[in-house]
């Protein structure tokens, strides 16, 4: 589960100047302390991209803000169990192919419409409907095993799949596969990624209110609410204001002067340089760490001995202690150290070391050398392009340019290209690119059948291996938890020598606390929860 730490931290260093014309823009948050106002500073940079909606958009900061207007029909909890939400109750059949779920039957949509099964229903057939273009969703509703959803009777519903889908109840606890309302899915469906007032439109704590693209979102609290994941009732805030500021000066700027109460995606060079009275929360992500995803099918990692070499050309360790700070412990395997089947054998077993991969390179024919000093194969540079979305922080930049740096040392030149979503995603669709990069949060190792699967949405490295995909699938149809965790560690010990996927790091979420925010919980993804949430 989540390592967390909380420190507090002393007044080290004055306000950015860079920070001081945003925050004479930002409006403070209240003094009230029963109702008032909650001010919460988030990256938020490509949520007008189309990314409002946690059933289509693949970035983690959609389901971070749209989780105070989604509910799910379980929470799961900080040991990996499962209580009741919106559903009171549930039976798996003994394949684990159809879930039945006991509704609650007293909650309504802040429009007024019922929660029922027949909601359930619209909802689970709209992600995995084509037509929606969902991803990240569609696949953990099981996407070509979904049957679908049979209502039983009102407040009684099936989930059916045409083979076994453990991760299901993970999956079910996620605002990805939180519930909007009927109404919504039969009116304005096509409104949903821009999203906004009467149409962001769920069950949950609050009502989205207003919405800035590039700027704010408003929730206001829905004095309704009566059915939280452990029987919580409205929040005691009345107004949640998300303050979108995508530079990292700017948001610790802001929580440093008091003008916002909460601050999310703190730098780790950041996160030391805060003022008396603030609290630092660290929870370190389950999942994929942040990682390279090297194409095999496009350019020179089609050679194993190449994609072994580039990962042993690189100082993973120090390159990850010099930029983060020690926030973040460096990664040696496709799951993170908190995500459940970790192996942590791995450790220590693919050091830093140019002697090993110069002569992998040398194995390989790449023997040859330019003026610049890289090396050469019939006529061919030893060049790999590498394309990177946009906006990228500071310290990813910064750990780019010493992989760059450490590459060339071996005779390796990376190129890379920062691009805006549209560019990046005319180049990803295709692939073609040689590396590109990203970490991905998750509970349920399946998440690796998106990476590595040859049917993958995410197997950027264009991963096809029939023995691969075999054991993907026996992982997937599994109610065994030994058996799963047994095939997890046999994929992640085969990426350790095949080299699809480079991990570097287990990114943490680092949220600032000002001190007048007491109540403040987390979910497992180190998320922000505000059920009981009072601000002083």
């Amino acid at each position: 589960m989540p390592a967390r730490t909380t420190r507090r931290l002393l007044p080290l260093a004055a306000l950015a100047a860079a920070s001081a014309l945003a925050l004479s823009a930002c409006a403070g948050p209240s003094s009230e302390s029963e109702g008032g106002e909650l001010v919460w500073s988030i990256e938020g940079a490509n949520l007008s991209a189309g990314h409002m909606d946690p059933q289509v958009s693949q970035l983690d900061v959609s389901g971070m803000v749209q989780r105070a207007v989604l509910d799910s029909l379980v929470f799961q909890e900080e040991d990996g169990s499962f209580s009741p939400w919106l559903a009171t109750e549930w039976e798996i059949s003994d394949d684990s192919t159809e879930y039945t779920f006991t509704l609650r039957d007293d909650v309504t949509f802040t429009d007024g419409e019922p929660f029922d099964a027949e909601a359930v229903k619209a909802n689970f057939d709209r992600i995995v409907d084509p037509a929606t273009e969902s991803a990240q969703a569609a696949a953990m509703l099981g996407a070509d095993f979904y049957e679908g959803t049979e209502v039983v009777d009102e407040f009684t519903v099936t989930v059916k799949f045409t083979q076994p889908y453990a991760p299901f109840l993970q999956a079910a606890s996620t605002p990805q596969l939180g519930f909007y309302s009927p109404a919504v899915l039969a009116e304005s469906a096509d409104q949903l990624k821009a999203g906004g007032p009467d149409v962001t439109v769920g069950t949950g704590p609050f009502v989205l209110t207003e919405y800035t693209p590039d700027q704010e979102l408003v929730y206001t609290r829905n004095d309704d609410y009566a059915w939280g994941p452990h029987g919580e009732k409205a929040p005691q805030i009345e107004t949640l204001r998300v303050e979108i500021q995508p530079e990292a000066s700017v948001r610790t700027g802001v929580i440093e002067s008091g003008e916002a109460d909460l601050a999310s995606n703190i730098p780790p060079n950041l996160a030391g340089d805060l003022g008396d009275g603030i609290t630092v929360d660290s929870i370190e992500y389950p999942g994929l760490p942040y990682s390279l995803y090297l194409n095999e099918k496009n350019g020179v990692f089609a050679d194993e001995k190449v994609r072994q070499a580039f990962a042993r050309g690189i100082d993973v360790d120090a390159a990850v202690e010099e930029i983060f700070f020690g926030q973040f412990p460096r990664a040696w395997s496709v799951l993170g150290s908190t995500t459940p089947g970790y192996d942590a054998s791995l450790e220590d077993s693919w050091p830093f070391d140019q002697d090993a991969a110069n002569a992998l390179l040398d194995e390989a024919g790449w023997t040859e050398r330019d003026s610049d000093g890289i090396r050469m194969k019939d006529g061919q540079r030893l060049s790999a392009r590498w394309i990177a979305w946009t906006p990228i922080p500071e310290d990813r930049a910064a750990l780019a340019n010493a992989i760059q740096s450490d590459l060339k040392g071996i005779g390796f030149e990376v190129v890379r290209e920062e691009l805006e979503p549209g560019a990046y995603n005319e180049q990803y669709g295709p692939k073609t690119f040689d590396l590109t990069d990203w970490g991905f949060s998750g509970v349920d190792a399946d998440f690796l059948r998106a990476h590595l699967h040859t049917e993958g949405f995410q197997n950027a490295s264009q991963v096809t291996d029939p023995e691969i995909d075999a054991l993907l699938e026996q992982a997937v149809a599994s109610n065994d938890q030994a058996e799963r965790d047994d095939i997890y560690t046999q994929l992640q010990e085969w990426n350790a020598e095949y080299t699809a996927i480079v991990p570097l790091y287990s990114p943490s979420a680092i949220t600032a606390v000002g001190d007048r925010v007491d109540g403040l919980t987390y979910d497992l993804y180190g998320r922000p929860l505000f059920y009981d949430v009072s601000v002083g």
